[in-house]
Protein backbone atom coordinates (compact mmCIF):
# COMPACT_ATOMS: atom_id res chain seq x y z
CA UNK A 1 0.00 0.00 0.00
CA UNK A 2 2.92 2.47 1.01
CA UNK A 3 4.62 1.55 -2.43
CA UNK A 4 1.55 2.44 -4.60
CA UNK A 5 1.31 5.98 -2.53
CA UNK A 6 4.37 5.93 -3.15
CA UNK A 7 4.66 5.47 -7.04
CA UNK A 8 1.51 7.87 -7.63
CA UNK A 9 3.13 10.67 -5.22
CA UNK A 10 5.92 10.71 -7.77
CA UNK A 11 4.13 12.68 -10.73
CA UNK A 12 1.57 15.65 -10.14
CA UNK A 13 -2.30 14.54 -10.73
CA UNK A 14 -2.08 16.48 -13.76
CA UNK A 15 0.56 14.34 -15.54
CA UNK A 16 -1.40 11.14 -14.16
CA UNK A 17 -4.43 11.97 -16.09
CA UNK A 18 -2.15 13.04 -18.69
CA UNK A 19 -1.05 9.49 -19.56
CA UNK A 20 -4.00 7.82 -18.63
CA UNK A 21 -6.33 9.85 -20.97
CA UNK A 22 -3.09 9.39 -23.93
CA UNK A 23 -3.62 5.53 -23.59
CA UNK A 24 -7.34 5.55 -22.30
CA UNK A 25 -8.01 7.65 -26.34
CA UNK A 26 -5.67 4.95 -27.72
CA UNK A 27 -7.56 1.80 -26.82
CA UNK A 28 -10.45 3.71 -26.66
CA UNK A 29 -10.29 5.03 -30.45
CA UNK A 30 -9.44 1.75 -31.65
CA UNK A 31 -12.45 0.39 -30.26
CA UNK A 32 -14.77 3.07 -31.82
CA UNK A 33 -13.01 2.62 -34.55
CA UNK A 34 -14.28 -0.95 -35.31
CA UNK A 35 -17.47 -0.37 -34.21
CA UNK A 36 -17.61 2.12 -36.34
CA UNK A 37 -16.99 0.98 -39.27
CA UNK A 38 -20.19 -1.48 -38.84
CA UNK A 39 -22.02 1.84 -39.97
CA UNK A 40 -20.50 3.96 -41.77
CA UNK A 41 -17.47 3.54 -44.22
CA UNK A 42 -13.92 3.38 -43.11
CA UNK A 43 -10.68 3.53 -45.03
CA UNK A 44 -9.86 0.05 -43.84
CA UNK A 45 -13.39 -1.50 -44.70
CA UNK A 46 -13.27 0.03 -48.51
CA UNK A 47 -9.55 -1.12 -49.17
CA UNK A 48 -11.04 -4.51 -47.84
CA UNK A 49 -13.32 -4.66 -50.45
CA UNK A 50 -10.60 -3.88 -53.11
CA UNK A 51 -8.75 -6.43 -51.28
CA UNK A 52 -12.05 -8.69 -52.06
CA UNK A 53 -12.06 -8.51 -55.65
CA UNK A 54 -8.41 -8.31 -56.24
CA UNK A 55 -8.46 -12.33 -54.72
CA UNK A 56 -11.45 -12.72 -56.63
CA UNK A 57 -8.93 -12.38 -59.75
CA UNK A 58 -6.36 -13.55 -59.15
CA UNK A 59 -7.94 -16.92 -59.11
CA UNK A 60 -9.08 -16.43 -63.08
CA UNK A 61 -5.78 -15.06 -63.85
CA UNK A 62 -3.20 -17.30 -65.64
CA UNK A 63 -0.13 -15.44 -64.71
CA UNK A 64 0.38 -14.43 -61.62
CA UNK A 65 3.41 -11.80 -61.66
CA UNK A 66 2.05 -8.91 -60.92
CA UNK A 67 0.23 -10.00 -57.68
CA UNK A 68 3.08 -11.65 -56.59
CA UNK A 69 4.87 -7.94 -57.48
CA UNK A 70 2.08 -6.11 -55.33
CA UNK A 71 2.40 -8.15 -52.38
CA UNK A 72 5.93 -7.58 -52.35
CA UNK A 73 5.58 -3.65 -52.54
CA UNK A 74 2.44 -4.22 -49.77
CA UNK A 75 5.27 -5.70 -47.98
CA UNK A 76 7.64 -2.97 -47.87
CA UNK A 77 5.85 -0.62 -45.76
CA UNK A 78 5.73 -2.47 -42.50
CA UNK A 79 9.34 -3.44 -43.42
CA UNK A 80 10.34 -0.11 -43.71
CA UNK A 81 8.69 1.25 -40.60
CA UNK A 82 10.10 -1.96 -38.92
CA UNK A 83 13.61 -0.80 -39.35
CA UNK A 84 13.15 2.68 -38.69
CA UNK A 85 11.33 1.92 -35.12
CA UNK A 86 14.33 -0.43 -34.06
CA UNK A 87 16.85 2.95 -34.71
CA UNK A 88 14.41 5.08 -32.94
CA UNK A 89 14.06 2.46 -29.64
CA UNK A 90 17.59 1.76 -29.90
CA UNK A 91 18.38 5.83 -30.02
CA UNK A 92 15.71 6.26 -26.86
CA UNK A 93 17.97 3.61 -24.85
CA UNK A 94 20.98 5.78 -25.08
CA UNK A 95 19.26 8.20 -24.13
CA UNK A 96 18.52 6.51 -20.90
CA UNK A 97 22.02 5.62 -20.57
CA UNK A 98 22.32 9.80 -20.43
CA UNK A 99 19.67 10.73 -17.78
CA UNK A 100 21.47 13.64 -16.60
CA UNK A 101 22.65 15.09 -19.90
CA UNK A 102 19.44 14.70 -21.74
CA UNK A 103 17.83 16.21 -18.68
CA UNK A 104 20.08 19.70 -18.77
CA UNK A 105 19.02 19.54 -22.74
CA UNK A 106 15.68 19.09 -22.33
CA UNK A 107 15.33 21.86 -19.26
CA UNK A 108 17.33 24.29 -21.83
CA UNK A 109 14.11 23.95 -24.49
CA UNK A 110 11.14 26.95 -24.11
CA UNK A 111 8.40 26.19 -22.46
CA UNK A 112 9.56 22.68 -21.23
CA UNK A 113 8.87 21.04 -17.63
CA UNK A 114 11.12 21.26 -15.09
CA UNK A 115 11.22 17.42 -13.76
CA UNK A 116 13.83 15.33 -12.05
CA UNK A 117 15.75 12.70 -13.80
CA UNK A 118 13.71 9.75 -12.78
CA UNK A 119 10.43 11.63 -13.87
CA UNK A 120 12.17 11.96 -17.05
CA UNK A 121 13.10 8.34 -17.18
CA UNK A 122 9.77 7.57 -16.76
CA UNK A 123 8.21 9.59 -19.76
CA UNK A 124 11.54 8.03 -22.04
CA UNK A 125 9.83 4.67 -20.58
CA UNK A 126 6.48 5.33 -21.48
CA UNK A 127 8.07 6.57 -24.88
CA UNK A 128 9.94 3.42 -25.74
CA UNK A 129 6.93 1.83 -24.58
CA UNK A 130 4.96 2.50 -27.60
CA UNK A 131 7.69 2.05 -30.24
CA UNK A 132 8.32 -1.39 -28.76
CA UNK A 133 4.46 -2.03 -29.44
CA UNK A 134 4.61 -0.08 -32.89
CA UNK A 135 7.80 -2.44 -33.53
CA UNK A 136 5.83 -5.42 -32.77
CA UNK A 137 3.10 -4.97 -35.09
CA UNK A 138 5.00 -4.06 -37.63
CA UNK A 139 6.85 -7.19 -37.76
CA UNK A 140 3.67 -9.25 -37.27
CA UNK A 141 2.03 -7.31 -40.25
CA UNK A 142 5.39 -8.23 -42.31
CA UNK A 143 3.97 -11.73 -41.47
CA UNK A 144 0.90 -11.85 -42.59
CA UNK A 145 1.50 -10.77 -45.67
CA UNK A 146 4.05 -13.29 -46.39
CA UNK A 147 0.73 -15.67 -45.60
CA UNK A 148 -0.80 -13.96 -48.36
CA UNK A 149 1.71 -14.44 -50.53
CA UNK A 150 1.80 -18.07 -50.38
CA UNK A 151 -2.05 -17.80 -50.32
CA UNK A 152 -1.26 -16.07 -53.75
CA UNK A 153 0.87 -18.42 -54.79
CA UNK A 154 -1.58 -21.40 -53.37
CA UNK A 155 -4.87 -20.22 -55.84
CA UNK A 156 -6.07 -22.30 -57.98
CA UNK A 157 -5.13 -21.99 -61.47
CA UNK A 158 -7.90 -20.18 -64.55
CA UNK A 159 -8.47 -23.54 -65.96
CA UNK A 160 -8.88 -25.38 -62.90
CA UNK A 161 -12.15 -26.73 -62.37
CA UNK A 162 -13.36 -24.92 -59.47
CA UNK A 163 -16.71 -23.70 -59.19
CA UNK A 164 -18.04 -20.29 -58.59
CA UNK A 165 -18.50 -20.72 -55.12
CA UNK A 166 -15.27 -22.61 -54.69
CA UNK A 167 -13.15 -19.47 -55.95
CA UNK A 168 -15.05 -16.80 -53.93
CA UNK A 169 -14.59 -18.82 -50.43
CA UNK A 170 -11.08 -18.53 -51.65
CA UNK A 171 -11.16 -15.16 -52.59
CA UNK A 172 -12.86 -14.57 -48.99
CA UNK A 173 -10.08 -16.04 -47.04
CA UNK A 174 -7.11 -14.61 -48.95
CA UNK A 175 -8.50 -11.00 -48.72
CA UNK A 176 -9.38 -11.11 -44.82
CA UNK A 177 -5.44 -12.77 -44.87
CA UNK A 178 -4.20 -9.25 -46.67
CA UNK A 179 -6.88 -7.61 -44.75
CA UNK A 180 -5.93 -8.35 -41.76
CA UNK A 181 -1.87 -7.43 -42.28
CA UNK A 182 -3.03 -4.53 -43.31
CA UNK A 183 -5.15 -3.82 -40.35
CA UNK A 184 -1.84 -4.73 -38.01
CA UNK A 185 0.20 -2.24 -40.06
CA UNK A 186 -2.42 0.27 -39.52
CA UNK A 187 -2.47 -0.09 -35.16
CA UNK A 188 1.77 0.39 -35.61
CA UNK A 189 1.55 3.94 -37.20
CA UNK A 190 -1.54 4.56 -34.82
CA UNK A 191 1.22 4.32 -32.54
CA UNK A 192 3.46 6.55 -33.93
CA UNK A 193 0.49 9.09 -34.16
CA UNK A 194 -0.10 8.62 -30.37
CA UNK A 195 4.11 9.17 -30.10
CA UNK A 196 3.65 12.18 -31.22
CA UNK A 197 1.22 12.87 -28.25
CA UNK A 198 3.44 11.15 -25.61
CA UNK A 199 6.67 13.83 -27.13
CA UNK A 200 4.46 16.18 -25.73
CA UNK A 201 4.49 15.63 -22.42
CA UNK A 202 7.87 16.31 -22.38
CA UNK A 203 6.66 19.85 -22.66
CA UNK A 204 3.61 19.43 -20.29
CA UNK A 205 0.93 17.52 -19.17
CA UNK A 206 -1.61 20.21 -20.82
CA UNK A 207 0.34 19.64 -24.29
CA UNK A 208 -0.07 16.30 -23.79
CA UNK A 209 -3.86 16.00 -23.44
CA UNK A 210 -4.22 18.85 -26.67
CA UNK A 211 -1.57 16.61 -28.30
CA UNK A 212 -3.79 13.64 -27.64
CA UNK A 213 -7.31 15.21 -28.54
CA UNK A 214 -5.69 16.41 -31.94
CA UNK A 215 -4.15 13.31 -33.29
CA UNK A 216 -7.18 11.05 -32.14
CA UNK A 217 -8.92 14.22 -34.46
CA UNK A 218 -7.01 13.72 -36.83
CA UNK A 219 -7.04 10.12 -37.26
CA UNK A 220 -10.65 10.43 -37.30
CA UNK A 221 -10.68 12.33 -40.22
CA UNK A 222 -8.62 10.45 -42.01
CA UNK A 223 -10.10 7.41 -41.39
CA UNK A 224 -13.68 7.95 -41.86
CA UNK A 225 -13.89 11.55 -43.67
CA UNK A 226 -10.69 11.89 -46.25
CA UNK A 227 -11.31 12.55 -49.90
CA UNK A 228 -9.13 9.45 -50.88
CA UNK A 229 -12.22 7.40 -48.46
CA UNK A 230 -14.80 9.06 -50.82
CA UNK A 231 -13.25 7.99 -54.04
CA UNK A 232 -12.99 4.34 -53.16
CA UNK A 233 -16.56 4.44 -51.97
CA UNK A 234 -18.04 5.26 -55.61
Amino acid sequence: MRFALDALGLLPAIDWLAIIVLFGAWAGYARFARKRADTRPSILAATNRVRMAWMRRTTTRENRVVDGIVVQNLSTSPSFFASTTILIIGGLLAVLGTTDKATEFVREIPFAARTSALVFDLKLAVLTAIFVYAFFRFTWSMRQYSFGALLVGAAPERDEPWTDADRDAFALRAGRVMGLAAETFNDGLRAYYMAFAAIAWFFSAWACLAATAFVVFVLYRREFHSEVLALLSE
